[in-house]
Order: C-alpha cells, then structure tokens, then sequence
C-alpha cells in the first residue's frame, strides 16, 4: 500500500505517531512537503497547492491513500485524496473547519447555535458599538496565536495584532465564558465515534494558554451539541478535535480542529484508551471502517497533559530530558520542546511550551501527585 502524507515542518505526532503507525500497516510512505530539508526522504512538492499536489502525485505512482495531519493542508489534502477517487475528508468542510468566520456562518444557517462575529479583512474598520468583552483572533490562527480577550479599545488591540500579520483577517466573536471542553471523534464515513474529550484548564486573561488537559471520557454534557455542530460543518471522515465551552446559555463550539488533537495529548489518548490511536486513524484513510472500541472502559483510568509554560523570559540554563518515568501504578514521559541554551521569549500563546509531561494511572489522585513530584524534582530554570 503506498500512503502519501503531506506536511509542512515535522511534528512529534508525525515523526513519533503516524510515521511508525503507517510501517506497522506495511505502507510504503511518500512525504510531500515545501520543506524537504527538514524530513528524511522527502519529496519537495508545493503542499498548499492541489494542483500540484496532484501532479506531483501522480508522477510518483498511483496512491493507495493521501493524509494530512497538519491543520493548514487538510482542504489540500482532500482535493487530492478526491481526484484519485480515494477516502478521504469534504474540502468544503476542511474550509469550513479551518475558517472561524465561515465556521460561524455555517452554524447559524443551520441553527445549531449563535454566536455574534465580525469578520474584519485587511483595510475594514472597525466596528462600533459591539458589547464587551470580545474575543479579537485570526480567522485561520492556530496554537492561540494572537488570541485575546478585549474589554476596552478593540481598536488598538485590532492595531497591534495587524502590524504583527499584516495582510490577514481577523475575527471578533463574543467572548464565550464556562468550562472548556473538547470532543475527540474518529468517523470512517458512515460513522462517527467519540473517542472522548478533555476538560482544559487555560492560563491566566488576557490570553487563553492551554496549560492542562485531563481526560473527560463520554457521557458527557455537551456531545451530542457538539456533534450536530460536526454534522452542519459535513465533518464526518478522519479525525477531528472540537473545542467548546460549557457557558450559561448550553455548549457553544470554539473551533473546530479537523485533525486530531495535539500537544502530546493525541498519545495521551491513546495510553488512556490502551490502542493504537494512530493506526486506527490511517485505518479509515486506507478505506477501512472503524475498529471495535476495547471492551475495559477508559473511565478506568486518568491520564493528563501539562504543558510546562515559561513564566519569564530569558535563557533556558537546565531543563530535563526527554525521558519515561515509573512509579508504582503511574507512567510518566516528559518531553521537552526547548534545549537549554535557548532563548526565550515571551508570546503568551502556546510557543511558550518548554516542555509536555503526560502521565496515566488509576486515578487523578496518584495521576497528579506523579506530576507534581516530577515538576518538583526536574525543574526548568530560566533565568
């Protein structure tokens, strides 16, 4: 079988997951990517481009499947996967997903839910008289990028993000206030599986810093909004991480994220869950339909992901290593994202991940006693 997999700069869930998942299914894997330097046996191709996506592809030889776990080249990806007559996602709703005033527009029409947004191309002014606080962001942002809570003057917050990505739209929505959430779900094309969720604890406002993900298994209050949302967008295929709030007025959706979920949690869920996430994920993408769910519940057991966020900037001058932790009934991996030496500066968006700790036990008891004995022991230091 031979997979083509498009990307931009490597990633642990491709280096570490999909990669080592596809060889386990005995696929021939060709990486197309705009930057070939940067992956072992690549192929240079113009990734963003379908066009040459397919040419490229078929110069190469005839897929078996083409994947993409990289937000930016999903609606690429599909136009691909489509010409080859393969499985594979809706571009329109990988358009949808990714654009977050589209997303909004496509909600409303289908009366899944409202919520006020603006959308502000280069060159708009901006609006008067909308209520505060507002949430100012990219219209196709990742990784909490220039995500920000607005009480007062949106218009030197639209000022400043404007002189950072010049050339971009925003988007201002209503600020949506609760408990965050996340939906993690799997669909082969007849189907779609919630694999789970995660309760996020976010950093301190202005700014909205993912510092902790805990595992949140189904039934859970929001999911079935959460998927009619999914169904409105035409998200049904591959993997798909959704994020909502819990607010006052029901579940509202924050974004939708049509890959699966990161930051090392994409593993997490796979510990948790005790399969091989990655390869079930491929699975669909070479045509084959869902897997049985294992029979031992994941409410069993208690994984989180904390992210450990610079708090200073400065020079990293010690940091643990990459490295698997066992004590008594919780394993532990930390992994770090920076190198001692390096300097840091402070973007108050998820860049300021120094390191990923992950850990699975019985329960959040033990789980976050591990953690915090970890964090204790094996501090970062910037000074």
């Amino acid at each position: 079988m031979r997979l083509y997999l498009t990307a931009l700069k490597p990633t642990d869930s491709v280096t570490d997951g999909f990669l080592p998942a596809a060889r386990a299914l005995g696929c021939e894997v060709t990486i197309l990517t705009d930057r070939p330097e940067r992956h072992p046996d690549a192929v240079a191709c113009d990734v963003r481009d379908p066009r040459a996506l397919i040419d490229t592809i078929e110069q190469l030889g005839r897929p078996d499947a083409i994947f993409s776990n990289s937000d930016h080249l999903q609606a690429e990806t599909a136009l691909a996967a489509a010409y080859f007559g393969l499985p594979g996602k809706d571009w329109r709703a990988c358009v949808a997903a990714k654009n977050k005033f589209l997303m909004r527009r496509k909600l409303l029409e289908a009366g899944v839910e409202q919520v006020r947004s603006v959308r502000l191309t280069p060159g708009d002014p901006v609006p008067d008289g909308l209520p505060y606080p507002v949430v100012l962001k990219p219209r196709e942002g990742v990784a909490s990028e220039d995500v920000m809570l607005v009480e007062r003057d949106l218009a030197a917050a639209v000022a400043a993000i404007r002189r950072r990505r010049p050339g971009e739209a925003l988007v201002v929505e209503e600020y949506l206030e609760g408990p965050v959430r996340t939906l993690e779900t799997l669909g082969d094309g007849d189907e779609v599986r919630v694999l789970g969720g995660f309760e996020t604890t976010l950093g301190p406002l202005p700014y909205f810093i993912e510092e902790r993900l805990d595992w949140a298994p189904p039934p859970g209050h929001g999911h079935e909004h959460v998927l009619a949302a999914l169904r409105a967008l035409g998200v049904g295929f591959g993997a798909c991480h959704t994020e909502y709030v819990l607010t006052a007025g029901g579940p509202r959706v924050i974004e939708v994220n049509y890959r699966v979920i990161g930051d090392h949690c994409d593993f997490l869920m796979g510990d948790v869950l005790a399969v091989p996430l990655f390869e079930w994920i491929l699975r669909v993408h070479l045509g084959e339909r869902l897997p049985t769910m294992p029979a031992v519940p994941s409410a069993a057991r208690h994984g989180c992901a904390v992210s450990v966020v610079a708090d200073r900037a400065g020079t990293i001058k010690s940091a643990p290593e990459l490295e698997v932790v066992e004590r008594r009934d919780v394993r532990l991996w930390h992994r770090p994202l920076r190198e001692v030496g390096d300097v840091v500066r402070l973007t108050h968006t998820n860049r300021d991940y120094l390191g990923v700790i992950r850990a699975v036990g019985p329960d959040r008891a033990r789980v976050d006693a591990a953690v915090e004995n970890y964090r204790v022991a094996r501090p970062w230091v910037v000074e």
